[in-house]
Order: structure tokens, then sequence, then C-alpha cells
């Protein structure tokens, strides 16, 4: 036996979606219903453990056989879920992966599972097993039915009259929906074999499926809640909203301050004509309103603060061992191959700014809410910046957080070998003073000689990298700093004077795309080689991954010209053509390698117990001992693959996690 293809079909009364699958895993009423499998790509067989089918020992002892490679669509969950299913019925077949005191013990060892998902989204199609058939065309594809069918048995019902009062929906209560699930679960693992037999020509490279190895390993260990601040946090979220609405009622007389319809016909009646309400728009309102209204649109902006939803998350993921895990999906980006963030979403915390971070912590774990109310001017911005403070080390333990400076920048400077940029960086300057230096050809210091410029010169490096214009410059909040319209066009225009080799090299990108996909032929800009191959557009990258586009096409774009169109997931997640040019294949290769270079730190530092990674920044559980300065150093080194590139890590070490 070399290879198993599996497919689970389970019971829980854990919310998956709010709580992911290590928690529903770990309830105590999780059970596996049918467990398919095909071995060495053979016959498919399932077993109906509900109706009293036993697995066979030879593939139970298979499941932590680092011999045997076990392939499933969105692996983690089999695994997961067998993980659990082991310890409890077969405890002599477990076998973990962990070193003494790490917390991934409880999960089967990730380096033997294979995931069909990673490899469909290697090769740019999209996540779900359904679209998968569908885009590939498969005879035969997932059964639409399972929606219903995974509702009727694998989530709890409620108990009624007509169904005698029980909880659950059991084989025996519709043995002809039951037959139908079986083949569900057949089905679910003829459509994963297809998928490997389909894709067997475009192969993900080990090295990618190291990072997903390492990727289940972090998802394992998770991440430490402080549970007991999160639990003061949203009892004094729910005080400040009732005080909130109370005041917002004193000073408006309205019944329900919360209703939009409400609050709009107010605000009219005093003079202010309001189309939304909305955050941005009523921040922008709050500028120029008189200061009776100014007071009622603060208030009604603190009552709209929704990142206190994360703490809820938190709440609803954290599991028996206090951690979260399952927070990152691997190739969750598609276009780029970067992770995603699941559940709480790490990638998307607000920042924290405030001066006195650790005393306003210790007043929201002691539930202080009338110190806090007299102490700041909105509560619920308090709790906005200390949700990053909810994870926290293990006892003993401290964080280690370190992320990389300015990497796409670097990234970017790098390929396009714009050299001035590239010493800013190798001479550790500010970037941003001296982008602002050359554009408005005076020094810039920050906080020093023409110290405002370096503003502008930030929002142009942070907006127009990638072909970016005013449009860019507006969504990146120019006007909101105080650029004035007639600003923005000229600072576009200077940006891109400055930055002449960027420039140029957004249209090289441009004719080598525009050129494999008319004549076939590869062409290689630098370290970067395009290719079209099999009705796929190829971007092989320094590390030796590929982005790949599905049917590329020429196209006619707005303007007439012509543009480079490919099959893939539009910004409404559908399946569709897009329409894309070089600047935007620009992005997609630099954003990409800045992802290879954080899984080639998190590669070197995979023994230091990562426990969560922001784009560019790692978070690691370790003990005291551990020096910052050599896990920077580490973090900091070139890959061999990349010579040349001037990288550089800075970190800090805390007891809960912030932004320093």
């Amino acid at each position: 036996m070399r290879n198993l293809s599996l497919d689970l079909e389970t019971k829980s009364s854990v919310d998956i979606t709010k709580c992911g699958a290590y928690k529903y895993a770990e309830s105590p009423d999780f059970e596996i219903l049918l467990f398919g499998v095909s071995v060495d790509h053979g016959p498919i067989t399932v077993y109906d453990l509900a109706c009293g089918d036993a697995v066979p020992d030879e593939i139970i002892a298979a499941l932590s056989d680092d011999h045997v490679m076990k392939w499933a669509y969105n692996a983690s969950f089999e695994r997961v879920c067998l993980s659990v299913w082991l310890r409890r019925n077969y405890p002599q077949y477990f076998k973990s992966y962990s070193i003494p005191g790490d917390p991934v013990r409880n999960y089967l060892d990730p380096s033997s599972w294979k995931c069909t998902l990673v490899w469909a989204a290697y090769n740019g199609l999209p996540l779900g097993l359904e679209n998968v058939g569908a885009v590939l065309g498969f005879e035969k594809q997932k059964l639409k039915e399972g929606k219903d069918l995974i509702r009727y048995f694998c989530c709890p019902c409620k108990p009624t009259k007509k169904n005698g009062g029980r909880s659950w929906n059991l084989p025996r209560h519709d043995p002809e929906k039951w037959a139908l699930f079986k083949k569900y679960n057949e089905r679910d693992v003829q459509v994963e074999m297809q998928i490997q037999e389909r894709l067997k020509n475009y192969p993900v490279p080990d090295s990618v499926w190291d990072e997903y190895h390492l990727d289940q390993e972090i998802n394992d260990r998770g991440i430490m809640i402080d549970q007991e601040m999160v639990a003061q946090a949203l009892r004094i979220d729910e005080l400040s909203k009732t005080d909130l609405t109370a005041r917002m009622q004193r000073k408006t007389g309205l019944e329900n301050p919360n209703s939009v319809v409400q609050m709009k016909n107010y605000l009219t009646e005093k003079g202010m004509e309001v189309d939304s309400l909305g955050k941005k728009e009523v921040a922008a309102m709050m500028r120029t309103a008189p200061d009776n209204l100014k007071e009622v649109l603060s208030l009604r902006l603190q009552l709209a603060k929704s990142s206190v939803r994360k703490y809820r998350a938190m709440q609803n993921a954290v599991c028996a061992d206090g951690r979260c895990h399952g927070m990152f999906q691997f190739y969750g980006a598609n276009r780029s191959g970067r992770w995603a963030g699941r559940l709480i979403q790490l990638q998307n915390l607000p920042q924290n700014h405030m001066g006195d971070l650790e005393q306003a912590r210790d007043l929201v774990k002691a539930g202080d809410y009338e110190m806090l109310d007299m102490l700041y001017d909105s509560v619920p911005g308090v709790l906005s910046e200390l949700i990053r403070t909810a994870f926290i080390p293990r006892p003993g333990y401290k964080y280690i957080v370190s992320d990389f400076s300015a990497i796409e920048a670097r990234v970017l400077s790098y390929l396009a070998g714009e050299k001035w940029r590239v010493d800013v960086f190798r001479n550790g300057r500010d970037i941003y003073c001296e982008s602002a230096s050359r554009m408005f050809g005076v020094p810039v210091e920050k906080h020093g000689v023409n110290g405002h410029l370096r503003q502008k010169g930030k929002i142009a490096e942070l907006a127009l990298g990638y072909g970016g214009s005013v449009g860019a410059l507006k969504a990146m909040g120019a006007l909101d700093m105080g650029l004035t319209e007639d600003e923005l066009q000229p600072l576009v225009t200077m940006w891109r004077e400055s930055n002449m080799n960027i420039v140029a090299y957004w249209w090289a990108v441009d004719n080598a795309v525009k050129n494999v996909v008319k004549t076939r032929i590869s062409q290689r800009i630098g370290p970067v080689c395009f290719e079209c191959r099999s009705g796929m557009l190829f971007i092989t990258l320094p590390s030796g991954r590929r982005l790949a586009y599905v049917k590329p096409q020429i196209g006619e774009n707005r303007f007439g010209g012509e543009s480079v169109t490919y099959m893939g997931i539009d910004a409404a997640k559908h399946w569709s053509r897009i329409e894309s040019y070089g600047p935007k294949f620009v992005e997609n290769i630099v954003q990409a390698v800045s992802r290879d270079i954080l899984a080639c730190a998190m590669k070197t530092l995979r023994f230091c117990q990562i426990v969560g990674h922001v784009h560019d920044e790692l978070i690691i559980e370790c003990s005291p001992e551990v020096s910052l300065d050599a896990v920077c150093e580490q973090m900091g080194r070139t890959p061999s693959w990349l010579p040349g590139i001037e990288l550089r890590a800075d970190g800090y070490e805390c007891f809960y996690y912030q932004k320093s």
C-alpha cells in the first residue's frame, strides 16, 4: 500500500463555519459516519461506520504510516478528524510528531498527507471541489444534493412532535437519503482522484509541499487566547453599547439611534444632507459638521465599531487547550499563492497606537468599565486597539515578533533594477524620505528638514508601485491626508519620473506576457520566466514556484488596445474571464516573490515554534532564552535563489501580541 485517497462524512454539534475544523472534531458528539477510500488508485469502498461497518486494520494503520501518502480534497479536515477518531477509538495506531512541549501533539504528522485543493489552487483553479470539477469538465461531478444531505445527517435537527423529539437524523430515519449520501461520499473520492489524474502533468514542486506541511504544523500548534480578557472585553462592549445608545437617545431624542433611517432624518432636519452613514462618510462629515452634530456623529462612529466581533470569533474558535487552531489557509490567494486568514482573520486586525497599552489592557482584563470610560474618549476604540493583545504565549514563554522591512518595495526595486532604491535599502535609509527627496528635488529628513514631504513620498510609494494613478492615491487616503485634487496628478508624474526603471519593467512584463500568449515562445526577464503551453500561462518565479493563469487569450481592453485575459476567480468570487496588463502582472509577481521570501524564512525558523504569520511578519512562541537578534538575523538571510537582494528583518519581544 502506497497511496490512500480519502473522503469523510462526519457529524458534530459544533458549527464548523464559526468554530473551525479543530473545535468541530474535538466535540464530544463528533463521529465519522462514512469513510470513503481508494487504495493505490483502486476501487472505492465506502465504510458505513454509522451502520456498524469497520475499517480494516491495515487502512487504519496506514493513517499514521509515514510511508503511505494520504490524499484528500481540503486534506486538513480529514487529517484533523482522523487524528481525533484514532485517539478515541484506536489509540494504538495514533502517532503524533511533536517534540516535548509542542502543542501539535494531538494531531497526525502532516508530512505524509497531500491536498488536491492545494494542487488545484497551485494551477490557478477555484478552491471548491464542485467548481474544480465543473471547470475541468469531469464526466462524474460532485453530487449537487450534498449540501442538503449534510444538513440532514451531519447537523443537529430541531426536536419536534413530527420527528419524535429526536436531535439527530439517523440512517434509519430516511434509508433512501442515506443510500444517496453514501453515493455522495463515493463520488467525492472519485472527483478527488480525477483531479490527481487530470493535473498529473502540472505537478506541485516538493518545495511547495514542504511549505504546505509547515503550514499544517502551524495550524496544529495554534495560538493561545487570553480567555479571561476576551470575556471581559465582550462584557465591556455590551456596557459601552448600552451607554452610547442612551447618550444618543438623550442627545437626539430618537427612539432607536442605531436606525439608519431615523438618523438620516434627524441629520436632515438639522440641515445636514446625508447619502450614507458608512464609517468613511461619517468621519468625513465630522470635519465640517457644527459642534452640536459632531458629538452625535462621534457617538454614531463608536456604536458602529465592528472590530470587537474579533473577540466573539476568538471565543467561538478557542479549543479545549486554550488555543485557536486552523487560522491559516494555504494558497488562499491563488493569484500569488499567499496565505489567507480564517476564523479570527489575523491578517486584518486593527493596529494599536496607544501609548498606555498595558494600562488599558489591565483595565479591560479587570472588567473596569467605569475607569475606561473616564480615562478614554472611546471605549470601543480602546477595545479595538487591544484585540491583538488577546493573543498570548503559553506560561513560561514569550513572543518574538519579527517582520521584513518594506519587503514589496525591496522586491520590486530588485526585479526592476532600480539602482538608487537598492542603494537606499543597502545603506539602511528611509525609502519614503529618499523617494520624496527625488520627487521634489530637495533633502527630506524624517522629523527634520522638509519632513512634511515624507508623507507625500510615503503615499506615493504605497499607491503607485503597480501602475496606480490618481485613483490609487485617493483609495490610499490622499485626500484625507490633506492633499488637494490638483496635487495628485503631479505626484503621479514625479514618482514615475523618479522610478523610470520600474515603469519600464511594467511594460517589459506586459510585452513578455503578450508575446508568449501569441507565439507560445517562452521569454525571460531577469530571474522571471514566462511561458505558455497546454492552455496555461505560467510565470516561473526565482524560487522555482510557478504562477498559473488558465486559458490565456489576447483581447481588447476598454481603451481599444490589446490586453491579456485569462480565466480565474473575479472580485465577485465567480469563475470568469479576467483582464490584466503589465503592472497587474508585476503586482502578482512581486507579491508572490515576497510570499516566497517569507516561506523561506519560515522554513529556516521552523524549529522555533511559529504560531502565526501576517504577509511579512512571523509570530514565534519561544522560551525566554531565545535571542531576538538571532531570530531577526536568520529571518533576514538572503535566499539562495535571489542573490543580491537587500533584505532586513526587525523585531521585538512581548508577552502579548502587539504592533511595536
